[in-house]
């Protein structure tokens, strides 16, 4: 009987182990989230697995048995409670399928309001509030200075949050 399953695969290989295992006729799902996060000193959407390096797979242990599971390409292990893999339930397989892409933001992005030191430049050690990005590569910062704030736009990789 088919049910759901979690693995867990080697580091980066989530993408050759959900290639070779759908050439073995087992359904591979991972649940993505789109973030925005600063590349490169550029604002960028990026999509990531929800969870990483796991991944849910529906197959029936006794048409497939899970050492061959095991041993695929960029396959590390199955999840497991004792001695037999652990079975995700439908409800929550259908819970995550039924949810849109998720959309969030890497938590050392700054977001309007946060704190934030800058690195380089004029102004390098000063703290500053995030206030908007300013195009790709720029942001617009808040800073007090001699009791007056001032507005500055200043690039991506020329402070952090803190």
């Amino acid at each position: 009987m088919e049910s759901w399953y979690l693995l867990y695969c080697k580091r980066g290989q989530l993408l050759r182990a959900k290639e070779h295992l759908e050439r073995q006729d087992v359904h591979c799902f991972s649940p993505m989230i789109a973030l925005e996060k600063i590349v490169r000193g550029k604002r960028t959407q990026v999509n990531e697995p929800l969870f990483p390096n796991y991944m849910f797979i529906e197959f029936n242990p006794e048409a497939i048995h899970t050492t061959t599971i095991s041993a695929t390409r960029g396959v590390s292990h199955f999840v497991r409670f004792g001695n037999l893999p652990a079975i995700v339930p439908l409800t929550v397989i259908g819970a995550l399928q039924n949810e849109p892409v998720l959309t969030g933001f890497d938590e050392g992005t700054a977001q309007p309001g946060d704190t934030v030191v800058i690195t380089e430049g004029a102004f390098e050690g000063l703290q500053a509030i995030y206030t908007e990005p300013d195009g790709e590569t720029r942001s617009i910062l808040l800073l007090n200075l001699l009791n007056k704030q001032v507005i500055r736009s200043v690039g991506n990789g020329q402070f952090e949050k803190l």
